[in-house]
Order: structure tokens, then C-alpha cells, then sequence
């Protein structure tokens, strides 16, 4: 075991794990769970096995993962603070939420935790690895534990400044969540009772910047690609996959819609993809051909029926969300004096997902928004104050809500 990982969800054991175990046999992975205890007691009865389903347009492909070597629920705060600790370890990776990145929040808080009893162990240098939908969440993930530290010990972030490396990524394989039908399922195809597959589409995508001072996976052999930059993938992977999700989770929902592949299938939900997708197109610091076929291959994966995305797993959290995949875009259309109707349409069908239209809410930071939901001015007064006063802009949205 060489890779400690925080976050042992779907997405996770589909992206960074499948990606190890692809690249080596020589990395293995110790997880942890957020918080609960079901999914590690799961996955321990099964020596860290499980099926990873890719599932495509016609079949599905059933692959057994083995890298990772053993699971522990999220309380177990002794067990991560040895193994973080650890001479062996090499690379701590980070699949959690964004809301997890809050200042004193889960990753500062076990981070901090475990990258103190590695100074006091002596056990030298290590790799941090976030692998959650954050721009550039190297950099955020290095902010939050430094701060954190500076607070608890100023020694500590001395140590931290010299000996960790935070690496910033982007990552992307849609992973919805796993049903009863898929486990009944993989256990009639695959032969043996699974309680944790994971289902995912063929596609998957991981860009990486950033030093791994005690070495790595050859995760390139699995694809993977190791930039001087990763910005620009990351902004065409928010703002096109990740934006146009949420414009679906939110105005798809509200017309009845409960999955991406229904969504994208309704011609209006199509129209408003593409008129969002221009406007971010310009944002996006890419060629116009990689970003024509990136949007090509997005209606490929989107329309995939056999993945059932739900809109409602995608519209949890808008109030973490709606600031990183929407805001940009709305910012940088109405500074170069033009008014983008598909970011508004997206703020607006966020603002009725807030009064009770479509997908129900599942967001721990919405209640505030949610009390100012009656006005599209007094929720841009508390999302964006620097828009709250463009009068044209509040009127756009007003015009798209449909309570």
C-alpha cells in the first residue's frame, strides 16, 4: 500500500482507482469513507474487490478492480493518521465534494491531522492529490490545510511548505449512482455477489500538474496525461460537462426530465445545451476544433440511455456549484457587453430548483438562497454582489423563471 485515499465513493473506485490498477500492480490503495461505516464493511468482506461496470450504448463490460487493498470508514481517525504516517506512503488523494473544501472543513481538518503525525513520525515527503471538480484544486487544497496549519502550528506549516506537493487535476468519467438492479445484475452476469459494483461509461479522462517528490503510477500507461497546465482542460471540462449538466439537473428536471440521456433526448433541453456551449465556448482557452469535438463527443456520452444519470444526484449542492460552472461565464459575457441567455437560463432554473420546481433540494449551503428566492435580484445579491445591480441582467433571468 502505497496511496492513501479520502472519499471512498463511486467516483473514486471508476477514475483515480481504475487508473491505478490499469497502471500498476505495485500501487495499492487504502480508502476511507467520508463518514459512514456501510460501503468500507462492504467492500472489507470482499479483500477490496468489486465490479466496475462500463456500461456503453449496447453492453456492458464487466471488470473486477483489485487496487484497492483495504477500506476504512471515515471515523477510524487512528488508522489514518498511521497509515498518512506511514514510510511507505507515497501519495494521499483526495475524492470528496466541494463543499469538503470549506476553510476548517473535512479535507483540511484529516489532512492536517494526518500530515502532523507524518512530520512527527520523520517519514519525509509526499504527493497531495485532489481529484474533485474544483479550479484548480491544488492550489485550493494547499490553501485550506496551510491556513489550518498556520493556526494549529506554525511549525507544522513550515514542514507542510517543505516537504508536501499538491498537485492539481482534472478529472472526468460520469459515475451515477449504483442500484439495486445493477448489483442483481452483476451478480447474474458476473458470477459472484458484488454488494458494491460501480457502474460508468466508456469514456474517462485525467489531466494532472504537479511533482510527486517520492514517485507515482505510471498512470500515463492508462492514459492519462501530465501537462505543464492544467487550466484550460479544466475550464472546457466545468463549463461544458459540468455546466450543461447542471442546466439539465435544473431546467430539465423542472419540464419532468429525471436523467441526462431524457434530457438531452427533449429538443428544447438541446437548444438550450448549445445556446450555454457557445457562450462558454468563448471562455474556454482551447482551439475551436478540440472544443467542437469535445462538445460532439459530450452529446455522445449525454445521450447514452443505458447510463441513468440522475439530474437529481446532479442538481445537489447548486449553491457550491452554480459559483465555479456559471458565474464565470456570466461575468466575462456581460463585461464584454453582451447578454448570455444560457447562463441566465441556468441561474434561473436554479433559483425555481430553490422554490420547489423539478429535482428537490439536497444542499447544505441553500438555505440562504432559498429564503431569497422570491427575487432573482436579492439571490444575485448574495451569489454575485458585482451583478446584483445590472439591471438588464436581472431582468433576463426574471423573464426565464417559470414560477
Amino acid at each position: 500500500m502505497r496511496i492513501v485515499h479520502l472519499g471512498l465513493g463511486g467516483f473514486f473506485r471508476a477514475h483515480q482507482a481504475w487508473y491505478t490498477g490499469a497502471a500498476s500492480d505495485d500501487w495499492g490503495i487504502a480508502a476511507f469513507t467520508g463518514r459512514s461505516a456501510g460501503l468500507a464493511e462492504a467492500l472489507t468482506a470482499q479483500d477490496g474487490r468489486y465490479t466496475l461496470v462500463v456500461r456503453g450504448p449496447s453492453a456492458d463490460e464487466l471488470q473486477v478492480q483489485e487496487a484497492l487493498v483495504a477500506a476504512h470508514p471515515g471515523s477510524d481517525a487512528s488508522t489514518w493518521r498511521d497509515l498518512v504516517a506511514a514510510p511507505g506512503t507515497a501519495i494521499v488523494t483526495l475524492t470528496m465534494t466541494e463543499a469538503a473544501y470549506a476553510p476548517s472543513g473535512v479535507v483540511a481538518d484529516r489532512l492536517v491531522n494526518g500530515l502532523a503525525a507524518r512530520r512527527l513520525a520523520g517519514s519525509g515527503p509526499l504527493a497531495v492529490v485532489s481529484c474533485d471538480n474544483l479550479p484548480g484544486n491544488g492550489e485550493v487544497t494547499a490553501r485550506v490545510v496551510r491556513d489550518l496549519a498556520s493556526r494549529l502550528d506554525p511549525a507544522l506549516d513550515d514542514w507542510i511548505a517543505g516537504h508536501v506537493s499538491f498537485v492539481t487535476t482534472m478529472v472526468d468519467r460520469i459515475t451515477p449512482r449504483t442500484t439495486g438492479d445493477d448489483i442483481r445484475q452483476v451478480e447474474s452476469a458476473g458470477g459472484w455477489a458484488d454488494a458494491a459494483p460501480v457502474v460508468t461509461e466508456p469514456f474517462t479522462e485525467w489531466v494532472l500538474s504537479g511533482e510527486f517528490p517520492v514517485g507515482r503510477p505510471a498512470w500515463e500507461n492508462a492514459g492519462a496525461r501530465f501537462v505543464d497546465d492544467v487550466v484550460p482542460h479544466e475550464t472546457r471540462k466545468l463549463l461544458l460537462l459540468n455546466g450543461g449538466h447542471s442546466l439539465l439537473a435544473y431546467a430539465g428536471s423542472a419540464l419532468g426530465h429525471e436523467s441526462v440521456a431524457d434530457a438531452v433526448a427533449d429538443t428544447r433541453c438541446r437548444t438550450w445545451l448549445d445556446e450555454w456551449w457557445d457562450e462558454a465556448c468563448r471562455h474556454v482557452p482551447l482551439p475551436a476544433g478540440e472544443l467542437t469535438a469535445y462538445r460532439a463527443a459530450l452529446l455522445d456520452r449525454f445521450a447514452n440511455p443505458r447510463i441513468r444519470h440522475t439530474l437529481a444526484q446532479i442538481a445537489a449542492d447548486g449553491s457550491q456549484k452554480i459559483p465555479i460552472r456559471v458565474l464565470p461565464v456570466l461575468r466575462g459575457e456581460r463585461a464584454a457587453g453582451r447578454m448570455p441567455v444560457g447562463a441566465a437560463r441556468i441561474l434561473a432554473a436554479w433559483i425555481d430548483h430553490l422554490r420547489g420546481i423539478g429535482a428537490p433540494v439536497a444542499d447544505a449551503g441553500a438555505q440562504p438562497f432559498a429564503d431569497r428566492a422570491g427575487s432573482a435580484r436579492d439571490v444575485l445579491t448574495l451569489l454575485a454582489p458585482d451583478l446584483a445591480g445590472d439591471d438588464d441582467l436581472v431582468k433576463t433571468v426574471e423573464s426565464l423563471l417559470r414560477a
